[in-house]
């Protein structure tokens, strides 16, 4: 987990890919402390795993750029237990920009880089077909946290 102080900033997997991408480049201490946001990050992913569906978000500050952060909020809007496509995201950011098209690929760039894993459910996009494609967590990752939403979703 990362933080700003406030917010939660990241939360990753051991070896997920692009882990700490979006970190600031320049000179800036890093140190393991612990804070408030990390103590309700702990408290939504407990309810989560125990198979509730948290009622609660903790604050989040998602760092990125202008098309990555629009990404991210319409990944906050799926249900829980439910799913999406790529192309549903991309006809979505196509229509609100009045746009008769929007790549899909770009989306799922901008869904892969989600800093927040779990709380931000990147995992909840699948491809157009209904399969599991690309998940910076790892596939198996993704079908876990799909199956245990399935099995808990009312």
């Amino acid at each position: 987990m990362s933080s700003d102080g406030n917010a939660l900033t990241g939360l990753w997997f051991e070896r997920q890919k692009y882990f700490g991408a979006d970190f600031p480049k320049e000179k800036i201490v890093y140190e393991q402390k612990e804070l408030p946001i990390f103590g309700e990050t702990i408290r939504w992913l407990d309810l989560y795993f125990s198979g509730k569906e948290p009622d609660f978000l903790p604050e989040l500050s998602l760092n990125g750029t202008e098309f990555r952060k629009e990404v991210w909020k319409l990944l906050l809007e799926i249900p829980y237990g439910e799913t999406v496509t790529y192309g549903e995201i991309a006809g979505k950011i196509a229509k609100k920009k009045g746009l008769l098209t929007m790549s899909a690929q770009a989306v799922g760039g901008a869904v892969g880089h989600n800093p927040i894993s779990i709380l931000v459910p990147c995992h909840r996009v699948v491809g157009s077909d209904g399969s599991l494609t690309g998940y910076a967590g790892g596939l198996d990752k993704k079908l876990a946290l799909l199956t245990l939403e399935q099995k808990n979703h009312k």
